[in-house]
């Protein structure tokens, strides 16, 4: 009996997790039938298009095109749009990824139909109900039937959820095995030359986070702060399509028109980006994906939050939690700036590249029910 899988992706994380499983489900053509369903959450070029053609993802099975001006929005018009493909399709599994807004709706709408749901990237908890994210994640961890984990502590928080042992299945970071994957073909970039930049020699941030960009005294702290560390090495800001947006309008351009060493980017494609993580001296983030590629790079990545989901890039040494506060921040920065050389940071159990290997012969050993 063949397998119809839908996989769902609709944002810009999505599509680095997405790309290995149906990898290694085309693999198998007569268990799996994989159906790639784009829902549209992201729909710029830059946030979405790119990523299929570097990653050599096929155009999509089924693009939903969801819109919406809030979540709120955005989650009923997946909704709607996705339960009729349920009904055309009847897959017998939906997969989704990750923590985004087309996680949880389509998760949601397979449940209402009966339809099995496996969630990759279960059980990452920052017990931090203030973010849509951890209500994303808590929720489609309670609808899903099978449970993909990549580390301990996401175990250990399914099981004090009650979560049946049955559907937690550690198998690791696939994310990863994109990373491993197109490493190779990421030293080929050419974008840190063009920018002037040194090996070693320059900083990298990303910020997009609703509580660090949509409050016009925090954001002007963390520019100020992005502003006294680019005085000690180049910064490379790859600027998010809300967080430019928030820029004009709360009218701090002129703070980064002052900043002499600071290199301004549209957001780029996946190697690009993976070509300026591998050559940072050091990154400032709020994102959780990026703290995952450091840890496997060994850069010392600062997070611009007060709690994370990925505990685990602590633990590894890679990854310290500074907040918002723009003293910290810097602090921080200059402290790793301070030390001599990188240090070498241990890699997390399973974060091997195979990944989805391991899920995919799970799923060979059959569906399991919640």
């Amino acid at each position: 009996m063949t397998l119809k899988i839908a996989v769902v992706a609709g944002a810009r994380p999505n599509f680095m997790k997405v790309a290995p499983i149906l990898d290694q489900l085309r693999r198998w053509p007569g268990e799996f039938a994989p159906l790639m369903v784009h829902t549209g959450q992201y729909y710029d070029y830059r946030m979405s298009d790119i990523f299929f053609e570097e990653l050599q993802l096929p155009p999509p099975d089924c693009y939903l095109g969801a819109r919406g001006d809030s979540a709120a929005a955005q989650t009923a018009e997946i909704l709607l749009k996705f339960d009729p493909v349920l009904a055309a399709e009847r897959p017998d599994l939906v997969l989704v990824v990750g923590d985004v807004t087309s996680t949880l709706a389509c998760a949601l709408a397979a449940a209402k139909r009966g339809l099995p749901v496996a969630h990759v990237e279960a059980g990452l908890r920052s017990f931090d109900r203030r973010m849509p994210e951890e209500l994303n994640r808590v929720a489609t961890d309670a609808i899903a039937d099978l449970l993909f984990t990549h580390s301990a502590d996401a175990d250990a928080n399914l099981r004090a959820e009650n979560a049946p042992e049955r559907c937690i299945f550690r198998v690791g970071n696939v994310m990863i095995d994109t990373l491993m994957r197109f490493r190779p073909l990421a030293a080929r970039s050419r974008l840190p030359e063009e920018l002037g930049l040194e090996p070693g020699g320059y900083a990298l941030a990303t910020l997009h986070r609703p509580s660090n960009v949509d409050d016009p005294r925090v954001l002007r702290g963390i520019l100020g702060a992005f502003g006294q560390i680019q005085e000690r090495l180049p910064l490379v800001f790859q600027v998010h399509p809300r967080t430019r947006k928030n820029i004009e309008a709360f009218g701090l351009g002129g703070m980064l028109e002052e900043m002499e060493q600071l290199h301004l980017l549209e957001p780029t494609g996946y190697l690009d980006f993976l070509r300026l993580q591998e050559g940072a001296r050091l990154a400032l983030v709020d994102s959780g994906g990026i703290q995952e590629e450091t840890t496997v790079l060994g850069i010392p990545c600062l997070t611009l939050r007060e709690n994370t989901e990925r505990p685990i890039t602590i633990q590894q040494g890679t990854n310290t939690l500074v907040g918002c506060d723009p003293g910290r921040i810097v602090e921080e920065a200059f402290r790793v700036l301070d030390q001599e050389s990188r240090r070498a940071y241990p890699v997390p159990e399973l974060w091997d590249g195979h990944a989805a290997e391991r899920l995919v012969g799970v799923l060979r050993q059959g569906i399991r029910r919640r």
